[in-house]
């Protein structure tokens, strides 16, 4: 029986969809995707069950290097 994870990757490829892989997490195996006006990071465990998260915004440009100062800068 395939696993879920491999189900998810072929309708991604089937869809011409990038995705990254990595691990975070114990246990589970994240996908990271990007289309526009959202990132999806889709965590798939090893039972099979998957957690979305889902993260909608604009696309608006909204300063240069700067702006890179102040979002990782410490709080």
């Amino acid at each position: 029986m395939p696993h879920p994870l491999y189900d998810l990757l072929d309708k991604l490829d089937d869809a011409k969809i990038h995705y990254a892989l990595s691990r975070q997490r114990p246990g589970s195996v994240l996908l990271s995707i990007t289309v526009v006006g959202q990132r999806v990071e889709i965590d798939v465990f090893g039972d099979g069950h998957m957690e979305v998260s889902r993260f909608i915004g604009h696309e608006d440009i909204e300063g240069g290097a700067e702006l890179i100062d102040s979002i990782i800068a410490p709080g």
